[in-house]
């Protein structure tokens, strides 16, 4: 393509996403607070669209990853949704309400102090491809639930799913409430410049880092959700197969791809091999076969070579690799990649310090919980840990001396399918929360309004200072002190 197509293709891009941004932001002024009623309309019209189109969204969400387990897709991108569609609709009137808040009334007797959710206005999401429906709907339902207005920017690995969307919106919202648009290589670029009110990105840190910084020119605040290397500790006393049951079934859900999955787990090294074990007798209970339609594909070709390369350097630095899945390779064809353990690490290796992102399982092994704690310290905060004990007080200890976005405690993920808990990362692995009524939280304005009394005595608070205010400031001082 030569420069003036792609000078053309970029302003024909940047003209249409302002376009629909001005509308937005134009039928945001008309009506600036939607009230409950017109909010649960939209949530309901949100979670219609979705239940009537469920086989064509699992259908196309599919064809974007050339396999995804249908099981899957119905557990992490349908019901999860719709669940907390229904959850929040039942919530979102005690939410909306004014909130009455303390005030000095030696200051300013008969004043009151009242916090009003409104909305933010036109708020913008970038929304990665390995979960979605979930990723793009929660937001939009925690959106929406605050009486905002949607500007969705889906990734270039979502196609088929993507157009599928941009026809059926259209059937269940005007364009003015919510548009979703279909990444082309430009798209991004120019929606992270556009003057949201809030701007939301789940991604990698590099992206996210970028993001941030087209954001900030305009001031727009900026949720980010970004993953990391969340590590699982598994006590020595933690019934061990029950451990491995868990952590596996994860670590094989949508073949590894979760920001919050398991990607590394510290073993006590007297259990390391009892470990292996009973890893490899779990896959051979529950998914023998990579070319099961149950077993989900790598996404494309350029990741399902990254996690082959990851595990070529490790092997190369000498490190223990182990196909969980006995003789079966990777296949190109189908981008099935088989299960694998990594032991006898180096810190030279790639897998040591990069997200997998992939049914690959780091296993380092641990003496006592100082060293998990100096390990995990050592490197980013993770944007979760899962601590396997049934001792509350070592619970206690991995969650106050091991900084986190979330926790889950006797398994993994499942923080982040339960509604009425926020959902975030911390430093490195973002900032920011959705889910719940932190989600509300975020697409809204608590607007502070204080309203002054008929009477105030400020009156008598004001220069030329004189002897009543000297007296009342004095006072003041002494009782406030």
């Amino acid at each position: 393509m030569n420069s003036s197509v792609e000078i053309s293709e970029h302003i024909e891009q940047k003209t249409i996403l302002q376009t629909a941004f001005d509308a937005q932001r134009k039928a945001y002024l008309a009506a600036p607070v939607p009230d409950f009623a017109q909010r649960k309309q939209d949530l309901l019209a949100l979670k219609r669209m979705i239940n009537e189109n469920r086989d064509a969204i699992v259908a196309a969400i599919s064809e974007d990853y050339g396999n995804r387990s249908r099981h899957e897709s119905l557990f992490a991108e349908i019901i999860t949704v719709t669940d907390g569609i229904n959850g929040i609709i039942k919530k979102m009137k005690g939410w909306m309400k004014v909130q009455r808040r303390h005030v000095d009334i030696m200051m300013f007797p008969g004043a009151k102090n009242r916090v009003i959710p409104q909305p933010l206005g036109v708020t913008g999401l970038i929304i990665p491809w390995n979960f979605p429906i979930n990723l793009s709907m929660t937001q939009i339902t925690a959106a929406f639930a605050a009486g905002n207005r949607v500007m969705v920017k889906m990734s270039e690995n979502s196609i088929a799913l993507t157009r599928l969307l941009i026809s059926l919106v259209p059937n269940y919202f005007p364009p003015e409430k919510l548009m979703f648009f279909e990444e082309t290589g430009q798209v991004g670029i120019e929606f992270s410049t556009l003057p949201f009110d809030l701007l939301v990105f789940t991604g990698s840190g590099q992206t996210g880092r970028a993001v941030m910084a087209a954001a900030a020119k305009n001031l727009t605040p900026v949720v980010l959700e970004l993953g990391g290397k969340a590590p699982a500790i598994v006590d020595p006393d933690y019934p061990l197969e029950k451990a491995v049951d868990r952590i596996l079934f994860i670590k094989q859900f949508n073949a590894g791809q979760i920001c919050t999955n398991v990607d590394y787990v510290f073993v006590h090294e007297n259990k390391i091999e009892e470990f292996v074990s009973a890893a490899q007798t779990w896959v051979n209970k529950h998914c023998p076969d990579i070319n099961s339609p149950d077993y989900t594909s790598i996404i494309d070709n350029r990741s399902l070579q990254r996690l082959e390369s990851t595990l070529e350097d490790a092997r190369s630095k000498g490190a223990r690799v182990i196909n969980l899945h006995g003789e079966q390779t990777s296949d190109p064809a189908t981008r099935k990649m088989p299960l694998h353990l990594v032991l006898d690490t180096s810190a030279d290796m790639n897998i040591r310090s990069r997200e997998t992102f992939g049914p690959l399982l780091l296993v380092i092994p641990y003496k006592e919980p100082a060293d998990v704690i100096n390990y995990v310290n050592a490197h980013d905060r993770p944007l979760a840990i899962y601590p396997f004990t049934n001792k509350r007080a070592l619970q206690d200890l991995y969650i106050e001396r091991i900084m986190s976005g979330g926790v889950t405690v006797n398994d993994a993920l499942f923080h982040v399918a339960q509604h009425d808990i926020p959902f975030g990362g911390v430093g490195p692995s973002g900032m920011g929360h959705y889910h719940g009524y932190e989600g509300f939280v975020t697409f809204s304005k608590l607007r502070p309004i204080f309203y002054q009394a008929s009477f105030s005595p400020m009156r008598f608070l004001r220069p030329p200072y004189g002897k009543f205010a000297t007296q009342f400031f004095d006072f003041m001082v002494k009782f406030k002190s």
